[in-house]
């Protein structure tokens, strides 16, 4: 068994990862990031869990850019082929569960 307290980790540079499982083909991984990711569409679903911080999800539906203030405790869960792009608001921790090899 493995405890973590996923505030103790912290990436030398945004969206440094910790990767904590792999469960049938899925990753589970801690991100910390203090900067925008890229936009980017992913071949499978992505589930996107706000652990600490706050974090502006952008994303584009039936043609225009929409966003969602997320905060501790939100989930932001991206259909495989949605454009979507995060941008935290300061540090955020934030737990992304996606296919492996994903973007």
């Amino acid at each position: 068994m493995n405890f973590l307290n996923a505030s103790d980790f912290a990436g030398e540079k945004a969206w440094d990862a910790l990767d904590l499982a792999v469960v049938e083909g899925a990753s589970i991984r801690l991100h910390w990031t203090d900067k925008p990711y890229k936009w980017h569409v992913n071949d499978g679903k992505e589930v996107f869990v706000v652990l600490e911080g706050k974090v502006k999800m952008f994303y584009r539906e039936c043609g225009e850019t929409r966003h969602y203030m997320m905060g501790e405790g939100s989930l932001f869960i991206a259909e495989e082929g949605e454009e979507h792009v995060a941008h935290p608001q300061g540090m955020a921790r934030v737990l992304v569960i996606e296919k492996m090899g994903s973007i």
